[in-house]
This record gives structure tokens, sequence and C-alpha cells, in this order.
């Protein structure tokens, strides 16, 4: 196998071609040098985008922690809760059907009511039952005394045809009365 060896002409043609490809390159060193402060800018950005997503990561680390701390919290309350809701379920849903909004807002005003409620039970209507232990025995009597003086009356002359005439005109008003309504 035979060689060839390069003549004067080759010569002269690759540097000829050299001093081309040499132009060509000198030629791409600025698009290089744009292309490379590009590079530069991207590669800033793209670590500005990392810390942002690093920040963020860290964050949503925090509110995953949060809510499993909540939900290790509530878990045990709710498994708790849940035999005494679920028993309570037909009452609330018939709750719901059947109230007006009209009567949650007299409950509501009812509610504001209690305090003032209680305190007049207390000083008012206590004390008052209190000392009706103290009326009935008064009562008595006085119905005792009512009926000898109705006793007394019945016997003076003349008396018994005016009782007559009122029980006559009492029983009169109660039939007109009857009727009216």
């Amino acid at each position: 196998m035979r060689l060839p060896v390069p003549g004067p002409r080759d010569v002269i043609d690759a540097v000829g071609r050299g001093a081309e490809s040499v132009e060509a390159m000198l030629a791409a060193v600025p698009r290089m040098l744009a292309l490379v402060d590009r590079v530069d800018e991207l590669v800033t950005k793209i670590d500005e985008v990392a810390d942002r997503a690093a920040a963020l990561v860290a964050r949503t680390d925090s509110v995953v922690d949060i809510a499993e701390a909540h939900v290790n919290r509530v878990s045990p309350l709710l498994d708790a809760v849940e035999p005494s809701l679920l028993k309570l379920q037909p009452t609330i849903e018939k709750l719901a059907e059947t109230t007006h909004p009209q009567e949650v807002e007299a409950m509501v005003e009812l509610i504001d009511h209690l305090p003032q409620l209680a305190d007049r039970m207390e000083t008012d209507v206590m004390p008052m039952l209190a000392s009706l232990s103290s009326v009935a025995p008064d009562l008595h009597d006085l119905l005792a005394v009512s009926r000898e003086l109705n006793d007394m009356l019945a016997k003076v002359p003349g008396l018994g045809r005016l009782k007559k005439r009122i029980d006559e005109q009492q029983g009169e008003d109660d039939t007109n009365a009857d009727v009216k309504d």
C-alpha cells in the first residue's frame, strides 16, 4: 500500500483552506460570545427560579407539618364523637328539615333573655313560691268564713228572692256569652 505524498500544490491548497477556516472561526467568535452571555443570563434566571422553588417547598413543608399536627389532634376527637353523631343524625336531619329561620331567631332571642329570666326567677318567683305554703291555710280560713257568711245571708228575710234573681241573671249572662262566642 502506497501512501500519497502531498505535492506543493496540495500544500498551497491546504494553506488556503486553513486561512478560510481561520476566518470563519474568527467570524464565529462574536456569535459565540453572545451565546455565552445568553447562557449566563439563563443560568442566572434558572438559579432564581430554583431559589423561589426551594422557598416554596419550605413553606409547603411547614403547611403540611401544621396540617398533620391538626389531623393528629382532631382524629381522636372525631373517633370519640362519631358514635354519638351517628345516633343523632336522624334527629339532626329532621330538625334541619322542620326548623324555619324565624324559629331559629326566636330561639336566639330566648337564649339572649335567659340571664334576665334566671335572675327574675331567683329574685321574684322563688321567694313567692316559698311564701305560698303559708297562703294555703289562709285561703282555707277565708273560704270557711265565706261559707258562713253565705249561710247567714240566706237566713235574712227577703234575701233569698234577691239571691234567686241574681242567680237567674248570671245564668242568662252565661247563655248570652255562649251565643256570642
